[in-house]
Formats: structure tokens, sequence, C-alpha cells
């Protein structure tokens, strides 16, 4: 919220709505207070000449009942329903603590619910009766007194709804606006969460096959032994890369606001040879298809190269070694159409989270496709994505 324009707002909608009270009073409150303060006073002032004729007696009782009324103004945010009762009970004869009652039905109307407020506005329309039979205006006469009262009391009682209408909606918009902010903000931690597990299993998983492969072949001639290691490196550099590239999109911006902070290139279609090959340099048997015949949008790409950058993954963890058969095809009016088969074999030691599947099914959902997996009966695990091609 703006604090340039807070002290424009009454404190129920300064106060946090999930504590149930209301801030501190606030500046508009003083005002409006003292307004209402000043506008009691000048009631009571008025009321001075209807009180000539009388005994001394009731014009000392009126002006020590207006006085007390014209304080008890201040209470009224605390307690709105007591003072209202108690000053329509006294407004029922003394003509000086109408202004009060008038005052305080507007604050009950304005802070309580209906089933409450409507029964203080009956007691101030049952409460005109006998005012206007004891002591009626000289000029209007008992019945016109009682429906200008009925109409002023309806007057302000239907003011104070609107006024609690429109802050129950203002609550409502802040709600809404809350619940809009923590779910953008559990969608884009999933897709954190999402991005970094489809990046950093591929470039570990990798990783991990290079550093097994030395474990294994401890005999293995010295240029083999360099050659791992140097893919371990690198596989460990674009790893680095990868999860720097992943946590960027949680910088908070600077203090300038034209910075711009630089993005790497997000993966295409293009790439998915070069995802291939590194595979092959891991000593992955894979064979990659790709029939598109056009270019594919910065999104379609992306979420293809995901699928199959986790289609890999899934090989070398559930059937290392064995071979892997990558179909990518499509094009605008079809669809992209992304296959990946191999035989099932012994998983390896690479350990895994259990939610790579899960993850690229939500990434095709999100996308507007689909995304399904099954075991054939000669052995194969088939995992085939299908995702929309923008036109």
């Amino acid at each position: 919220m703006n604090v340039e324009y807070r002290w424009l707002l009454p404190s129920v909608l300064l106060g946090d709505p999930d504590e149930g009270r209301p801030a501190r009073r606030s500046t508009r409150d003083w005002i409006v207070d003292i307004l209402i303060f000043l506008l009691t006073c000048g009631l009571v002032w008025l009321t001075l000449p209807d009180l000539e004729g009388e005994g001394r007696a009731l014009r000392m009782t009126e002006q020590v009942l207006g006085g007390l009324s014209c304080a008890a103004v201040w209470l009224r945010r605390r307690w709105p329903v007591t003072l209202s009762l108690v000053a329509t009970v006294f407004s029922s004869y003394f003509v000086m603590v109408g202004g009060v009652a008038v005052v305080a039905l507007f604050t009950v109307a304005v802070h309580r619910p209906f089933k409450i407020s409507g029964l203080v506005l009956a007691a101030n329309l049952v409460t005109l009766a006998p005012l206007a039979l004891w002591r009626p205006d000289k000029v209007l006469g008992p019945l016109w007194m009682a429906v200008f009262g009925t109409v002023l009391a309806l007057a302000v009682f239907g003011w104070g709804i609107v006024v609690r209408s429109r802050r129950q909606l203002v609550h409502t918009l802040r709600a809404q606006a809350q619940v809009a902010g923590q779910e953008a903000r559990r969608l884009e931690r999933e897709r954190i969460a999402r991005e970094m597990h489809d990046v950093l299993a591929h470039r570990i998983s990798i990783l991990s096959l290079h550093a097994g492969a030395l474990e294994f072949r401890p005999d293995a001639p010295p240029e083999q032994v360099a050659r791992a290691a140097g893919a371990i490196r690198d596989s460990a550099h674009q790893a680095l890369q990868d999860l720097r590239e992943v946590i960027g999109v949680l910088r908070q911006p600077g203090d300038d606001p034209d910075e711009i902070v630089p993005e790497r290139p997000q993966p295409t279609l293009a790439d998915l040879d070069e995802l291939a090959e590194e595979s092959r340099r891991a000593g992955m048997d894979v064979t990659l298809t790709v029939e598109t015949g056009q270019a594919a949008s910065a999104s379609l790409g992306r979420n293809a190269y995901r699928i199959v950058q986790e289609a890999l993954t899934n090989a070398r963890k559930h059937a290392p070694g064995a071979p892997v058969r990558l179909s990518v095809k499509g094009g605008q009016g079809e669809g992209l159409t992304i296959e990946a088969r191999n035989k099932i074999g012994w998983p390896s030691s690479i350990p895994g989270a259990g939610s790579g599947l899960i993850g690229l099914t939500e990434r095709a959902e999100l996308a507007g496709g689909r995304l399904e997996h099954w075991r054939t009966p000669e052995g194969d695990f088939v995992l085939k994505a299908w995702l929309p091609w923008p036109t």
C-alpha cells in the first residue's frame, strides 16, 4: 500500500485482516472524529432555542446531558452499540441527545452486521413516538416530527450500510489479492524446482556415469582416465552454469530501474543434437530423429528440450547401458510429438527423487499438452508427450 495515501484511509482498512482487529486510529479517523465532535456540539447548540419555556430543572438536565453526549462521541469507535442504545433511550425524552443518537446509529451501521444494527435502528424508530408525543416540535407538530425523524434515521442508517458494504468489498479484494499473490509465489517456486530438477539431474547423472567409469576401471589407460576426468570437469562446469541460470530468477532487481539482468539463452529444438551427443560421450547408445520441417517457438523448443533431457536422465538412472531411441516429430496444425523408448534394465546407483515424470507431466499440461508413459510387453519403457504448436 502506498504510504503517501495511508492517511486517507480509515483504520479498519489499514489493519491486518488476519489479526481480526484494525490498526491504531489513522489521521483520517482523527479528522473525522474531530469534525463529528464539532458537528454534535453544533447540533446541541442549535437545540437551545427549543428549551425556551421549559422549567429550570429540565433545562439544566438537558444541558448536562448534551455536554456529556458530546464528550461520549469519542467512545463511538470502541463501544458503538452501547453508546447508541444509551443515547437512544435518553433521546426518547431529552432533545439535546438526539444528535448523538444519530451519530451513534451511523457508527453502528458501519461497524456492525445488520443483525445487530437492524435492532439498533428499530430501537431508534420506537423512541421517536414518545419524543413526538411528550415534547413535539412547535413548528412540525407530533406527526410530521415523527415522519421527519423516521426519514432521517433511515437515511443515516442507509448511508452507514453503504459505507460498510464498500469497506467489505475492499477487504474482499485485498484478501483475493493476497491469495493470488500466494498462489503466484507457489507456482513460481514449483517452476524453479522443476527447472532445477530438469537441469541439474541431467548434468549430475552424466557426471555420475563418468565417475563410475573411473571407479570400475582404475586400470584404464591414462588417456582414457584423462578424457573421463575432462568430461567430469566439463559436466561440473555446465552444472554450475545451469545452477546460476536457474537461481538467476531469484535475484532481486537493483536500485537502478533501468538495470537489465542478462539471462543465458534458453535451449531450443536446435540444441537436441548437442544434448544427444553429450549423452553419447558419457557412454550411452542414443539415436535421435528430429523431423519438424520448420522453426518452433522458444517456449515449445524449451519444453521439448526439457522433456528429452529428462527422458535421457531417466534412462541413465533406471536402464544404464540400454539403447535409447528418441523421436521428435511434428509441425503447425498437428503439434509436436516426442517419444523416448529404451529397454527396462537394472537401476543404477544414481539417487533419484522420483519426481521427474511428475514434473514432466506438469510441464506438458501447463503448455497445453499431455504426457504418458507405459511398459510394453516386449520389455520396453516408452515415454510419449504431445505439445501444441503455436500458430
